[in-house]
């Protein structure tokens, strides 16, 4: 059973092309975790969202998805970012687009210990602030602001699956929480 929404522009390539590519290509994506700052430019809370998977369980997640072609980064971001989160979320992206890392997942476990069971995928890891009302769409049933002690409460990080509680752990320790 696939619980995933329909994209309405899926970009260059039909669900076959993209099934297809995904088997032979690393695919590119963007990963985004939104968060609240203070006046000092503190993480004060940690937005994550709720899906339900394939198997229709109820999953932690962060803002994901590909880079069409000929769009960039950037573009990626902002596209992604409004898509999950709703129009008025207002997303800060950062003067340069450099992700805090980049996360590569394999269909198989791997060193990285981080696995998509569809792809080989490289995705750009951000930490995006915002500013607006967040009111989640498409696949996202729900956002939940917490603060960054509890984003790396070990309960919550196992609602994580394929490795993201540890690309959680890494983008917190990028903003000095955890170490």
């Amino acid at each position: 059973m696939n619980v995933r929404t329909p994209d309405p522009t899926p970009g260059w390539l039909s669900e076959e092309d993209l099934a297809q590519a995904r088997s032979h290509l690393p695919m590119v994506y963007v990963e985004a975790i939104p968060v609240r700052l203070d006046g000092l430019g503190y993480v004060t809370e940690v937005g994550l969202l709720l899906q339900a998977n394939d198997q229709a369980e109820m999953i932690r997640t962060f803002v994901s998805g590909r880079v069409m072609y000929r769009e960039t980064v950037r573009a990626a971001l902002i596209r992604h970012l409004e898509k999950d989160l709703g129009p008025f979320a207002m997303p800060q992206l950062p003067a340069s687009p450099v992700p805090f890392t980049i996360a590569e997942y394999f269909p198989a476990p791997s060193e990285t210990e981080l696995t998509d069971d569809r792809q080989h995928a490289v995705a750009l890891a951000y930490i995006i602030p915002v500013t607006g009302e967040c009111n989640p769409r498409q696949d996202a049933l729900e956002l939940t602001w917490v603060s960054p002690q509890e984003a790396l409460s070990p309960g919550l990080l196992n609602e994580f699956t394929g490795g993201r509680g540890n690309l959680l752990r890494q983008a917190m320790a990028h903003v000095c929480w955890g170490r």
